[in-house]
């Protein structure tokens, strides 16, 4: 299977900002893990949406796949407490 290219929404460097270091390494981790599959388990397709979020420790990457270019687009990371995150 060939691996899957990344491109970030613009307002992801702010959201990357607001989170410590240590969770965003892991965050960045799990982000490099969906070239390799970006239908990990626990991987949650959002309803009425062609979108899919996944937990990282206390954060949420949401993102869309493209499957004909091969690309996975990441729109957002949250706190999962934030209850905002699912309407973006």
């Amino acid at each position: 299977m060939a691996a899957y290219k990344f491109s970030f929404k613009k307002s992801i460097w702010e959201d990357f900002e607001a989170i410590p270091n240590i969770d965003l390494k892991k965050i960045l981790e799990r982000i490099k893990s969906l070239g390799e599959n970006p239908r990990q388990p626990g991987c949650k397709k959002l309803t009425g949406q062609e979108k899919y979020r996944l937990r990282q420790g206390r954060y949420r990457i949401l993102y869309s796949i493209q499957d004909e270019e091969y690309s996975v687009w990441i729109v957002k990371v949250d706190h999962r407490k934030n209850e905002r995150f699912m309407q973006r």
